[in-house]
């Protein structure tokens, strides 16, 4: 990976480690599922009537709208309205490390290196110490959500790679298309049809932030960054640079919800950033291009 392709990636790392406190904003008013919904309803139009749609099949803009809308957002959303708290969303989601690494592997026959899989299992051994934490801000019943949404993620970008897509912006916006429906249908059906009456006196002003803010730096540009990495480096490179998540997640859930940091919090992210530092060395060196 190039330099800046990888200074790019970090602080592309460090938005998406912020959003979490910004979804906790919104889900802490009104119903996950709706929020996140309206993400994507707002990510989606009007962007998608200015962008021909792009040269793929149509099951790859389905596959990429219901793991990405559902699956991924829907999950990690659902799971910080069940009491996970900000910081600790984006260390667990984490776990998408070790999913890419398989899928890499098995689905895309990519080599995957012995530094690769060590910091794979730093990371792992960073998530696993998390669930030692007794202070609330993980609770169990969370956890399966939130391994979906790990899941999810590592299968938005396996199917991002098999489509070969060339134009990855517009792949996003019309996969983001079908995220909207089975999301307000899992809404309905999970917590009735009342939230939808409630909706419009809970639009307040932060929520209405965590929703933009969703939609566009985090979604519509966040994931154009992401999808161009995925499809110009190994799949197995550009998910490790995801263990930054985490700890850009940490530092926003202290400064917005004054969430503390015990030594534990500071083990699982010492682990966390040992195994990306070591995922991205070869033969002791970075493995980076110069950039051209």
């Amino acid at each position: 990976m190039t330099k800046r392709d990888f200074f790019i990636a970090v602080a592309l790392m460090c938005l998406w480690g912020l959003n979490f406190s910004v979804i906790k904003l919104g889900a802490d008013q009104i119903n996950p599922i709706l929020l996140t919904a309206l993400r994507f309803i707002s990510a989606v139009i009007p962007a998608i009537f200015f962008i021909a749609k792009p040269q793929v099949k149509h099951r790859y803009l389905v596959a990429y709208g219901l793991c990405f809308g559902v699956g991924l957002w829907g999950m990690m959303t659902w799971s910080i309205a069940l009491g996970l708290s900000a910081g600790m969303a984006g260390v667990l989601m984490q776990v998408s490390v070790v999913f890419s690494l398989l899928l890499s592997w098995s689905m895309l026959k990519e080599k995957v290196g012995l530094n690769k899989v060590i910091g794979s299992l730093l990371a792992f051994a960073g998530l696993a110490f998390s669930l030692t934490l007794q202070d609330g801000s993980a609770p169990h019943v969370a956890l399966v959500f939130v391994l979906i949404g790990a899941l999810s993620w590592s299968l938005v970008s396996l199917i991002v790679k098999l489509s070969n897509v060339k134009e990855v912006f517009a792949f996003s916006v019309w996969g983001m298309l079908f995220a909207p429906i089975p999301l307000v249908l899992l809404a309905w059906l999970t917590h009735g049809g009342d939230i939808f009456f409630a909706l419009p006196a809970q639009m307040n002003t932060s929520v209405w932030f965590s929703v933009l803010f969703q939609a566009y730096p985090t979604t519509l540009l966040g994931y154009w960054v992401w999808n161009k990495l995925v499809l110009k480096y190994p799949l197995s490179t550009v998910s490790m640079l995801t263990t930054l998540v985490p700890v850009f997640g940490m530092l926003g859930s202290m400064v917005m919800y004054k969430e503390t940091f015990s030594i534990t919090k500071w083990i699982v992210c010492s682990l966390i950033l040992a195994g990306l530092i070591i995922s991205q060395m070869k033969w002791g060196s970075l493995d980076m291009k110069k950039s051209h």
